[in-house]
């Protein structure tokens, strides 16, 4: 009874030091997005067909972020969106399984010294950093690697403490499991990818598999098989974040189960072999019990390079067995509106800016598309096909309001996370940007709108008047696509004065024909009524200009 409250209070150390450990992980995660948030997205914009050039992408990718679940479910997004093919993807996935093995490295540093002498200077720099806040990033960056430190240390002293490779009960336990038999690995496996799945965090059970492994309690051989056991149970948050996307999204997530379970199927025919051979790497001659975290962190290494090595020339044969294992749907339901960020993950914040990026360029897009409806409404003579298109640009009209709302609920969630200040800056325009574009879309509506008061009323327009609106709507057209111009491309390559001297001829025009308008209605030239629904027109494509004008200036970084 005297020792329950000593071992609870051991219990409850390994457990908060586990999540000191994540913490620490996620803190220097989010530090290191901020620093390298920009570069990152131009990164993933960049992605080409090489296959070489997608793993490198996904080593750097995730070695950066230090999280292959933010870099496989990012990829899945983006295969979703149809940014990546599916050969593209598996090739990231690919890199993401080795820049993943870094998280191992730091560690295995973490348990091969003492971490006193990293944690406390770290602390102390780190809050000299936060306090000048040009640099506060930097320090937010050191916190996250100090309590990761301090959550590893924590963790190996505990150990120690428990002496776990001395007590007869834990020895006897993991002696009763022959090493050499398959049934073991298996097992074990399976509980690496049992425990990855609930705990959704590799780098947790990796930590404890270190724990058990430096102790002496666990041999290395069971040791190795949680860490491949860990390498199938990370696959299931990617898999998870598929389940409501497209049927290539599901080929991708599927695709990084397949690298992974083919993996450890080779692994488990050489496994013994290969774990020696990975032994002579370092050193470890079964007698240092300490070193087996090194051991572990090369074995991961070596399984991942290794396995990419075998399976990065077989990307097409890869591509045709998972689209064979998830055959496209008979009946696909109606596309997405959102097309980039549709699933709600939560997404690496950085990451989750360029994909709101893409969104609102699409959106831009999208606004192009229903006043080239309208353009089609004004020539539209039959009343049957008419009523059609005027309904279905309503419909338009309100998909643009829901457009509007979910992308700015999901720059709001965004900005909730730590985000470098040029991104931040990012997501105030972008919110400018989609509030413009849903006035767009509410300009495109009232130009419909007033061409079916035209159609009901019986009035038409004379051929001066449709001459002068097709001037007019070619104008908005032109300034429509020097806008989606701009947001899909760089600010840099672009020259917003275009822009203004497209706005610039609307107003002029606007003017003109609304006195010439006053002066037709004053000499009888057509009915009142006539001349209001073209007033109404012209005024209502100068607006749309207007809105035009102010996505290109917030695009720009320019106020208001």
């Amino acid at each position: 009874m005297n020792n329950s409250p000593s071992f609870l209070m051991l219990v409850f150390t390994v457990l908060g030091s586990l999540g000191l450990l994540i913490y620490g992980m996620k803190s220097m995660s989010e530090a290191l997005q901020k620093m390298a948030g920009p570069q990152l997205r131009h990164i993933l914009g960049r992605m080409t067909t090489n296959r070489f050039t997608g793993m490198l992408t996904g080593v750097v990718v995730t070695a950066a972020v230090q999280s292959s679940t933010a870099t496989t479910v990012m990829t899945v997004s983006f295969v979703n969106a149809s940014l990546l093919t599916l050969a593209q993807a598996i090739s990231v996935i690919m890199g993401a399984n080795i820049g993943t093995t870094l998280t191992a490295w730091i560690m295995s540093a973490g348990f091969s010294f003492n971490i006193a002498d990293v944690v406390w200077p770290a602390f102390l720099i780190g809050m000299i950093f936060i306090f000048k806040k040009r640099h506060a990033t930097f320090g937010d960056f050191l916190f996250g690697v100090a309590f990761m430190f301090l959550g590893l240390g924590t963790l190996r002293a505990t150990g120690m403490q428990m002496n776990l490779g001395e007590n007869e009960a834990v020895l006897n336990f993991f002696a009763s499991f022959d090493p050499n038999s398959i049934v073991t690995t298996l097992l074990f496996l399976l509980i690496g990818g049992i425990l990855t799945m609930c705990v959704q965090s590799s780098a947790a059970v990796m930590a404890i598999t270190m724990i058990l492994c430096s102790s002496g309690a666990l041999p290395i051989y069971q040791g190795i098989a949680l860490v491949m056991g860990e390498n199938i149970g990370t696959t299931v948050t990617s898999n998870l974040a598929a389940l409501t996307a497209s049927t290539q999204a599901r080929r991708a997530a599927f695709a990084h189960m397949f690298f992974n379970v083919f993996g450890v199927l080779w692994m488990l025919i050489v496994f013994h072999p290969f774990i020696d051979m990975v032994c002579s790497f370092v050193g470890y001659d079964h007698t240092n019990p300490e070193k087996l975290s090194v051991v572990l962190a090369m074995f991961h290494t070596c399984f991942n390079i290794t396995n990419t090595l075998i399976l990065i020339g077989f990307i097409p044969q890869i591509e045709k067995i998972v689209c064979w294992a998830i055959k496209d749907k008979t009946v696909e339901k109606a596309p997405v509106r959102l097309q980039y960020i549709g699933n709600g993950l939560v997404q690496t914040p950085e990451i989750a800016v360029l994909q709101a990026e893409k969104e609102t360029a699409s959106f831009g897009l999208q606004a192009e598309e229903m006043f080239k409806m309208v353009r089609r409404l004004l020539e539209e003579k039959s009343e049957s096909k008419f009523a059609k298109l005027f309904a279905q640009i309503e419909n338009e009209e309100e998909a643009s309001d829901q457009l509007e709302i979910e992308i700015a609920k999901y720059l709001e969630q965004v900005s909730y996370d730590h985000l470098s200040d040029e991104t931040k800056n990012k997501i105030r325009q972008m919110l400018r940007e989609v509030g413009e574009l849903e006035s767009v879309g509410d300009a495109c509506y009232n130009l419909a709108r007033t061409l079916n008061r035209k159609m009901e009323s019986g009035y038409d327009f004379t051929e001066k008047q449709y001459a002068d609106i097709r001037e007019m709507m070619q104008l908005c057209e032109d300034a429509l696509k020097q806008m989606n111009l701009v947001m899909t491309g760089r600010r840099g390559e672009y020259d917003i004065n275009e822009s203004f001297r497209i706005e610039n001829e609307i107003d002029a025009m606007r003017q003109q024909l609304k006195n010439e308008n006053i002066r037709n209605i004053n000499e009888q030239k057509y009915e009142y009524a006539i001349g209001t629904m073209f007033s109404d027109i012209v005024t209502d494509c100068e607006k749309l200009g207007d809105y035009v004008i102010n996505v290109v200036e917030a695009r720009f970084g320019k106020q208001k």
